[in-house]
């Protein structure tokens, strides 16, 4: 701690970003938040060079992905509520140390078996420091300039989303794939002992009740029976373990939205499934995000096993979709405030499902210059048309009590969309254990992948145009607000410049775990 703070909670709530404690509560959650955005980032370019090393089939490569992703997704909504009643510093230091230590062990991986349990314990860390880095800034920080200490956050944490894939090829060409996930070991011992003396602990006084605990394995539970059927199809048909992990899964499914209703203090509380715009919002974030997910997990391989090009090529020829949204996403998210969401979330998914498309001309002997960078401008302007305004919408449309739980369901619905489709698209495309070998198999199979994406894509537009309204605002959707509470909430320049490639940004602003009675209190 420091001198002024030796117990770690003076300052909360009264600091300010030009002051010297201010500024090291910023880097620590720059940097702690950046050691999981570079690893969604990062791990995508190493993936053939894992198989290789460990002798792993396309199931390996995509478990790799989805191990991480499905205790992520299932758990994250839990992650900020744990440091709502445990202290939020406390619970980021534990996400950083658990996440530092899984990262270890998946770089020190002896094979794949190791490495997929490694990824899966990740993702805990994951669901721990990521929405606790934006609630560490929310209540450390005086309410005028809670908006410039979240708007440098997001702005450095669309830099490490753009160096990740360069510095990902790099270590991979170089030192070697291991080095992807050993990285965040001297990243967490910087980010541990400034976090301790300079980052004043915090909680919430209120918080009470229980975890829905039961409520996210259901989720990861149900995940993880869909994702294993999925996967294992290709190299087993319909066996009875694949025909028993999905039904698995969808009964599980069903338990959780039973439990859901059943619980007082429910994880997801079904209330908030009442206002149609998010519903509707949500739909639409099922469509892209699945989309994405498949896409940023195909392309690097394709362009290394297909096209020819070396790890550190392969994720620098991505970087135009990360620079367009880290440039452009705050002028779309000014423009969906002036023209209402439903034109921006129409023409963005169809921009994304043209570049997709495109995309299809990257293979063998493909240019950069005439085959590949034309789908990725097409596909990253449709991306920053379409994240920004994703994201207020949803914001808009619930109440402001509700606001940070709406942002938390709809982060979860985008990662599940991208797990499942990780899961799913080798088996549409008709991609065996062992295509990823063979360029010329691959290739055909990763065209008609981005086919499919681009037609989930259509459909995500075509679902906003039907069921979005172009104000959200006057839709009488969102329940009213309380005598006195602030106005309905907007993701104003802070949730603009985030690059949401994997999931849409979470709202700066912090829910706890519903109390009983489920009204989430807003932080």
């Amino acid at each position: 701690m420091s001198a002024a703070n030796p117990h770690g909670t003076a300052g909360a709530g009264a600091l300010r970003l030009a002051e010297r404690q201010g500024r090291w509560v910023l880097f620590t959650t720059v940097l702690g938040s950046g050691m999981a955005m570079l690893d969604s980032t990062v791990v995508g370019v190493a993936l053939p060079h894992i198989g290789a090393e460990l002798d792993a089939d396309l199931g390996v490569l995509q478990w790799t992905v989805n191990a991480y992703m499905l205790t992520l997704a299932g758990l994250i909504l839990l992650g900020g509520t744990l440091g709502d009643r445990y202290g939020r510093r406390r619970v980021f230091l534990l996400g950083i140390v658990w996440f530092a230590l899984a990262s270890a062990l998946c770089g020190l991986a002896w094979n794949a078996g190791v490495l997929i349990a490694a990824r899966a314990l990740q993702g805990v860390g994951g669901a721990l420091l990521t929405p606790g880095s934006l609630a560490l800034i929310q209540a450390t920080f005086r309410p005028d300039d809670r908006a410039r200490a979240v708007g440098a956050w997001s702005g450095l944490g669309g830099v490490a989303a753009a160096v990740g894939p360069f510095l990902g090829g790099w270590l991979v060409d170089g030192p070697g794939w291991r080095w992807v996930f050993l990285l965040n070991v001297p990243l967490a011992l910087l980010c541990v002992p400034v976090a301790l003396r300079h980052v004043p602990e915090s909680r919430d006084p209120a918080a009470e009740g229980r975890f829905d605990v039961t409520g996210a394995a259901l989720a990861a539970l149900a995940l993880g029976g869909v994702t294993y059927a999925l996967i294992a199809a290709p190299e087993v048909g319909a066996s009875a373990a694949v025909v028993g992990a999905a039904l698995a899964g969808g009964v599980l499914a069903a338990v959780f939205v039973w439990w859901e209703r059943r619980v007082p203090a429910p994880m997801v509380p079904p209330k908030i499934f009442t206002s149609r715009q998010f519903t509707a919002v949500n739909a639409v974030t099922l469509c892209v995000y699945a989309a994405f997910g498949g896409f940023f997990f195909l392309a690097v391989v394709q362009l290394q096993v297909s096209v020819g090009y070396s790890a550190l090529a392969a994720g620098t020829a991505l970087l135009p979709t990360t620079v367009l949204m880290l440039l452009l996403s705050a002028r779309a998210g000014a423009l969906g405030s002036r023209i209402g969401p439903r034109i921006p979330l129409t023409v963005g998914p169809l921009l994304c499902a043209g570049g997709m498309v495109l995309m299809t001309r990257a293979g063998p002997g493909a240019s950069y210059v005439s085959d590949v960078l034309p789908a990725l401008l097409v596909l990253g302007s449709g991306m920053v048309l379409l994240v920004a305004p994703l994201t207020a919408t949803v914001l808009a449309s619930v109440d402001v009590s509700r606001a940070g739980l709406a942002s938390g369901v709809n982060n979860a619905v985008a990662r599940a969309a991208g797990l499942v489709a990780v899961a799913a698209l080798p088996l549409l495309a008709g991609m065996g254990p062992e295509s990823y070998r063979d360029p010329t198999v691959f290739d055909a199979a990763f065209d008609r992948s981005m086919l499919y994406c681009a037609l989930v894509l259509v459909v995500g537009g075509a679902l906003a145009w039907l069921t979005v309204r172009g104000d959200v605002l006057e839709t009488g959707d969102a329940p009213a607000a309380e005598p006195g509470a602030p106005p309905p909430h907007h993701c104003t320049a802070e949730c603009h410049t985030h690059c949401g490639v994997a999931a849409p940004p979470l709202d700066p602003g912090h829910v706890s775990e519903p109390h009983p009675g489920g009204e989430p209190e807003r932080r």
